[in-house]
């Protein structure tokens, strides 16, 4: 399994006594991917959204997000207009979320519409700012991997089509979990080789797909399940429905990272779980539950965008708030910001 390094204890130390000066104006939030030197001085955790939603909830004025830049950027659209959003490692990006240029999306759109059917656009969490204000513009709605269920079924009775972005995998899960065939789903063709756009295909089928994914899940397969139940008979194999279809299919449960959680914590004593998603999370709860139930990865896959972010980069964010400095502050441009947040109120209605 994974070694995590934990940072020097100096780092630690200072980012303590950093935080002691900021006191109460300073909390630090991160996601469950994040690693053990960083999540040891959150004092929350939680999936993007659900850090998302908590910041306008808390009383610092200084939010210090530890995860990759879309999920700040939500943070910071959120937010109260007393809050500052900051992200430790500015530069971490999300594959996923670089899939599906806010400019391709609006021509791709544009065809699949063309037509005249009503399509309703739901992005997934996991999406640039740019991304979530096309879908606001279009009626659409945000969803995360907890409620995508809910919130496809509210866009198909709200038109004829859903366009569902970027993920092409929990979008073909929850089309399947709804009932819907993988010949009702259409994996739109976004590049020259992928083939011309099939406008008899886009106009028969319920369900769009952008062609996105995310690579830090599409590493599980079939295989490393039948390998895992082979070392482990009575294992309960639980994955993340950004998964391919073959490997959710092939698993016993698949859900968000807040569901993972909650099995691990529902499992009895003495049972072993393979849980397909990322290392870090996985690593704590196998350190968590050590002695009493015994989780595994179904195979060692990190998010290194993730791990950019360490002690030493979140030591530098609070020392910046401390001298009144702005190098790690994530906007809301306002010209984004009102479309893109009429895509996260939807969900929130929805929810």
């Amino acid at each position: 399994m994974l070694t995590i390094e934990k940072q020097h204890p100096s780092c630690a130390d200072e980012i303590r006594a950093v935080l002691a000066d900021l006191g109460d104006s300073t909390t630090i939030i991160g996601h469950h991917y994040q690693i053990d030197e960083v999540i040891d001085h959150t004092d929350l955790q939680g999936d993007s959204l659900a850090l998302a939603r908590m910041t306008a909830t808390l009383p610092a004025r200084n939010i210090v997000f530890c995860g990759v830049y879309f999920m700040a950027e939500s943070s910071a659209l959120l937010a109260r207009p007393d809050q500052v959003v900051y992200l430790p490692e500015p530069s971490a990006e999300c594959v996923m979320a670089t899939m599906s240029p806010a400019a391709e999306l609006e021509r791709i759109f544009g065809e699949a519409s063309a037509s005249g059917r009503t399509i309703v656009p739901v992005t997934y969490v996991n999406s640039t700012l740019e991304v979530k204000a096309f879908v606001g513009r279009h009626g659409g709605s945000v969803c995360t991997s907890a409620n995508a269920r809910k919130v496809l079924e509210w866009a198909l009775g709200k038109g004829d089509a859903v366009f569902f972005v970027p993920d092409r995998n929990l979008g073909a899960n929850t089309a399947r979990s709804l009932g819907f065939s993988d010949e009702q789903q259409y994996l739109l063709p976004v590049r020259e080789k992928e083939g011309p756009f099939d406008r008899a295909r886009a106009d028969a089928c319920p369900v769009l797909l952008w062609p996105g994914f995310c690579p830090i899940h599409t590493r599980f397969n079939v295989r490393q399940i039948e390998g895992i139940r082979e070392q482990y008979p009575e294992v309960r194999v639980i994955v993340h429905p950004e998964c391919t279809p073959e490997v959710v299919s092939a698993a016993d449960a698949a859900g968000s990272t807040a569901f993972i959680i909650r099995e691990a914590e529902a499992a009895p004593q003495g049972s072993t779980l393979a849980v397909g998603t990322e290392i870090h999370l996985v690593e704590r709860l196998a350190a968590r539950y050590r002695g009493t139930k015994t989780v595994v990865p179904l195979v060692e896959s990190e998010c290194t965008h993730m791990a950019q972010t360490t002690g030493q980069s979140l030591l530098a964010a609070l020392l910046d708030i401390r001298a009144g400095g702005t190098a790690f502050v994530v906007h809301a441009p306002e010209e984004l910001g009102v479309d893109a947040k009429s895509a996260l109120d939807a969900m929130l209605q929805i929810s």
